[in-house]
């Protein structure tokens, strides 16, 4: 397909006699906001690991705008626009908040000054404006999360890969997110928003336990079990995907979703 950006063919990778990815293929279309859902263990934090290029796989391949990139380095991976976020969250925690987004905006631009101002555009776009001269330590879990996010927006990617960007959020804290999230794709429905409607939008896939958010969220879902793909499609069509139920959401979290989506 033309507006392909991401292809993974048969990927695998094992670690001693454990099989962490087995024969995993999926596309991501340009201009989509699409979810990789699993229980703990699935592998899904390992396939990103395998995208990226933090881990090289034992068989398959992954294309990335139409070139193949099995195995090569994360930074050049980053410089042609794959970016990918962390669970656990490590910011520069003596440096700002402006700091700390800076360090993404030099991998396009080595003017100091031109980072820290594409910093401010970035901290717009997530909520971190008020707090660009805090130090990074100081930010609650939520305000590290978003600074997490604004690191990988810096580095303006084609392609971001959030690995539960939602982890230890609350849900007033979570439904505060959801929009931030959406709005990398879809631009932002305030019009106050930096550059008029958001910033320029990428392409999303992201790995999320958050399944209400989710269901906001994702166009398209992958579901990831004991390493190997079991269902995708909409939303609405996993979580009544009978291997999906009874692999990660149980029969009252998919009865419970429906409702809430019907």
């Amino acid at each position: 397909m033309s507006d392909e950006l991401l292809r993974i063919e048969g990927l695998s990778r094992a670690f001693g006699g454990l099989r962490a990815v087995q024969d995993v293929s999926l596309t991501v279309r340009a201009g989509t906001l699409t979810a990789l859902i699993g229980p703990n263990g699935a592998g899904k934090t390992t396939l990103f690991a395998l995208m990226s290029g933090f881990l090289k796989p034992d068989a398959g391949r992954v294309v990335f705008a139409g070139a193949d990139i099995t195995g090569r380095a994360p930074h050049l991976n980053a410089r042609a626009g794959m970016t990918r976020t962390f669970q656990i969250v490590q910011p520069f925690a003596a440096q700002t908040v402006r700091e700390n987004i800076a360090v993404g905006a030099h991998l396009h631009e080595p003017n100091r000054h031109a980072a820290l101002a594409a910093a401010e555009r970035v901290a717009e776009r997530v909520g971190l404006a008020p707090h660009l001269d805090k130090p990074a330590g100081d930010l609650t879990v939520a305000g590290r999360k978003r600074l997490e996010l604004a690191r990988a927006l810096a580095t303006r990617p084609k392609l971001l890969l959030l690995d539960e960007v939602l982890a230890g959020l609350n849900p007033q804290e979570v439904a505060e997110m959801v929009p931030v999230v959406r709005s990398l794709v879809h631009g932002s429905d305030d019009p106050r928003a930096a550059d008029g409607g958001g910033g320029p939008t990428t392409t999303v896939l992201m790995i999320e336990h958050v399944m209400q958010a989710v269901m906001n969220l994702a166009e398209h879902v992958w579901v990831l079990a004991q390493g190997q793909l079991i269902a995708q499609g909409t939303p609405a069509h996993i979580t009544s995907d009978a291997r999906v139920i009874e692999a990660y959401l149980g029969h009252g979290t998919a009865a419970r979703l429906r409702a809430q989506a019907a």
